[in-house]
C-alpha cells in the first residue's frame, strides 16, 4: 500500500501531539516532577523503606522510572503487533493518551510521604506517555510520501519541543512570578503544575484525535473473538516478528546502531542538569534557564536537520548529528578549557539543542524508511523497545563510571564511546538495500 497524498491539515494535527504530550516530558520527566518526587515525595537523603529496604529518595524515583519503562517495553511490541493487525493504531492511541492525562492529573493529590501512590500514578502517566507514542510515530509513513519524511518527522519534534517549554515557561511564572498572571505570590503549588501537564495534553491532542485518520493495517482474522483473543495473538506475532524482522538485515543493523547513540543522547537529556549543577555550580534558575535554552535551540534544530535530511537524506543527517555529539561529550570532559565554565556551558547547550530533535527526527524518519508500511506499528514497537532500553541501560552506564571514577566529567566522557559506536553501526546501513528489502517483502506479501 504506498503513502497517500499530502495533506497538511493532518500533518499539523498529527504534530499537534508531539506539541501536547511532551510538556510530560519536560515538567514531569526532566524539570520540576522528577526532583520534587525524589527530594519531597520520597524524602531525599532521609529516603524511604520499601520491604525492609532503606533507599534514598532519588534511587526510589530511578526504580520507579525503569519499572514503568520496563512494563512500557514489554508491552510495546505487543501492542504495535495488536494495532497493526486489528486496524487499531488510533483507538490505541486514543486509550493511551486518555490513561496519560488521567494519572497526570491524579498527580495532583500526591505530596510528601505519598510515595506509593505517586510511584503507582506516574508509572500509569508515564506508561500512557510513552506507549502512545508507539502509534503516534507508526502513523507517520501514512500521512506523508516518503519524500517528505524527514521534513515531517523533524516537524513533529519541533513542535514538540516548542510545546513543552511553552509550558514549563508558564509553569515557572506560576510559581514565581504568579503577579504577572494576577495572582498573589505563592498561590500555585507544583501540584498545580502538574495538572497544568494533563490539562495541556488533553486539549493539544483533540486535533490529532479529530483529524489523523488510519489507512493501512492487516484484515481482522476470524479468530478475535474476544479481548483475550488479542493478546494470544499478540504474543504470537512478538516471536513472527523476530522472525520477519531478522529478513531485514538494514533495518537490524539501524536499531542496532540506534541502540548505541540513543544511550548517549537519553543520558544527556537525564543528566545535563546535574553536570550543571555539580560540575559547573549552577544554581536552580540558572538551570531552568538553560534547560528553556535548550528547548529553543531544539526547535530550531529539528527544523534545520529535517530539512537538511530532504537534502542530504536521513543517513547522512544522522551522522552529522553524531559528529557534533562526540565533539560535545569531548568539550564538555575538558569544559573549563577557555577560561569561563559557565559560558562554555552554555555553547555547548546550544550545539547539542541544535542536535537533539535533529538526531531522534531523522532516526524516527530512517525506521520509516526501512520498514513495510502494513507492519510500521508491530516495527515502530519495536523501536520504541530499542530506545527504552537505551534509556535504561545508559544512564546505569553512566553512573558506573561515576562510582568507578568518583567525576562526572569521566562519566560525559564514557557517553562519547556511544556516540562513536553509533557512528560506526550506521556507517554500515546500506539504504539502498533496506529499501529493495522493504518493497520486496510489500511486493511479495511477506509483510
Amino acid at each position: 500500500m504506498s503513502a497517500p497524498p499530502y495533506n497538511r491539515r493532518e500533518v499539523y494535527s498529527w504534530a499537534l501531539y508531539d506539541f501536547a504530550n511532551s510538556a510530560f516530558a519536560t515538567t514531569i520527566l526532566a524539570v520540576i516532577f522528577n526532583q520534587y518526587f525524589a527530594l519531597k515525595i520520597a524524602g531525599g537523603e532521609k529516603g524511604v523503606t520499601i520491604l525492609g529496604m532503606h533507599l534514598h529518595g532519588a534511587s526510589f524515583f530511578t526504580f520507579t522510572v525503569s519499572i514503568s519503562l520496563a512494563i512500557s517495553a514489554f508491552l510495546a511490541p505487543v501492542l504495535g503487533a495488536i494495532a497493526d493487525y486489528s486496524r487499531s493504531k488510533k483507538k490505541m492511541l486514543l486509550f493511551f493518551w486518555c490513561l496519560g492525562v488521567t494519572a497526570t492529573a491524579l498527580l495532583y493529590f500526591v505530596g510528601e510521604g505519598t510515595y506509593l501512590r505517586a510511584a503507582l500514578f506516574f508509572i500509569l502517566a508515564n506508561l500512557g506517555f510513552a506507549a502512545g507514542n508507539v502509534f503516534y510515530n507508526a502513523f507517520l509513513p501514512e500521512i506523508c510520501p516518503d519524500e517528505h519524511l524527514g521534513w515531517v518527522s523533524g516537524l513533529g519534534w519541533a513542535v514538540g519541543y516548542l510545546g513543552g517549554g511553552l509550558l514549563l515557561a508558564l509553569n515557572l511564572v506560576m510559581l514565581q512570578y504568579p503577579q504577572l498572571v494576577g495572582f498573589p505570590k505563592g498561590f500555585f503549588t507544583v501540584q498545580d503544575c502538574f495538572f497544568s501537564v494533563a490539562v495541556w495534553w488533553a486539549v493539544f491532542a483533540l486535533p490529532t484525535m479529530i483529524w489523523v485518520r488510519e489507512r493501512s493495517g492487516n484484515t481482522p482474522s476470524p479468530e478475535i473473538q474476544n479481548p483475550g483473543s488479542y493478546v494470544r495473538i499478540g504474543f504470537r506475532r512478538i516471536y513472527q516478528t523476530l522472525k520477519k524482522i531478522k529478513h531485514f538485515r538494514q533495518l537490524v543493523r539501524f536499531l542496532l546502531a540506534y541502540l548505541c547513540y540513543n544511550e548517549g543522547v537519553e543520558t544527556v537529556i537525564i543528566m545535563a542538569s546535574i553536570f550543571g549543577a555539580e560540575i559547573v555550580g549552577f544554581n536552580q534558575q540558572e538551570l531552568i534557564l538553560f534547560f528553556l535554552f535548550i528547548q529553543a535551540t531544539a526547535f530550531l534544530g529539528a527544523l534545520l536537520i529535517g530539512k537538511l535530511s530532504e537534502v542530504w537524506g536521513n543517513k547522512p543527517a544522522i551522522l552529522l548529528t553524531l559528529v557534533i555529539w562526540l565533539g560535545v561529550t569531548i568539550w564538555a570532559f575538558f569544559l573549563g578549557i577557555l577560561g569561563d565554565m559557565k559560558k562554555e556551558y552554555w555553547m555547548l547547550g546550544f550545539l547539542a539543542g541544535m542536535v537533539l530533535g535533529g538526531t531522534q527526527a531523522s532516526s524516527r524518519a530512517l525506521q520509516s524508511q526501512l520498514t513495510p508500511l502494513t507492519a510500521n506499528a508491530e516495527f515502530f514497537g519495536f523501536f520504541g523497545v530499542v530506545g527504552k532500553f537505551s534509556a535504561i541501560f545508559g544512564p546505569l552506564i553512566y553512573g558506573v563510571m561515576i562510582q568507578l571514577t568518583g567525576s562526572l566529567r569521566w562519566g560525559i566522557l564514557s557517553l562519547g564511546f556511544f556516540f562513536a559506536i553509533g557512528l560506526v553501526l550506521l556507517m554500515r546501513v546500506d539504504l539502498q538495500d533496506g529499501k529493495k528489502e522493504k518493497e520486496e517483502a510489500e511486493q511479495t506479501g511477506f509483510i
